[in-house]
């Protein structure tokens, strides 16, 4: 579905954009100057105000990203070496502390 055609032109919201900006004056004053919803103008702000954020999948090229998949294969194995580290220890502890099991592993 095509989009449709802006409402107001990119040399609008540019020019209203750098008015709110290089003079302070608040968004709904400048709006009501030039016409707009203070919300729209609002949002345009917002917009100019953030860089563009391009996902980072997008910037990455094939060696960096198989550098960061080959990473995260070994951090992931390392968390998984903790992970039964720990359940072990955790299973010795809790059989140490345990008079039952203490009694059953003697016999």
């Amino acid at each position: 579905m095509p989009r449709s055609p802006l409402k107001y032109p990119l040399e609008v919201r540019q020019r209203a954009v750098e008015m709110v900006l290089s003079t302070g004056r608040p968004i709904a004053s400048v709006a009501l100057e030039l016409g707009l919803n203070p919300e729209t103008l609002r949002k345009w702000v917002r917009k100019a105000q953030t860089p563009d954020r391009v996902p980072q999948d997008e910037l990455a090229t094939p060696a960096e990203k198989d550098a960061e998949i080959r990473r995260l294969r070994a951090e992931v194995a390392e968390l998984r070496r903790t992970n039964e580290i720990l359940r072990l220890a955790s299973a010795y502890f809790a059989q140490e502390l345990d008079p039952a099991r203490r009694s059953e592993t003697s016999r």
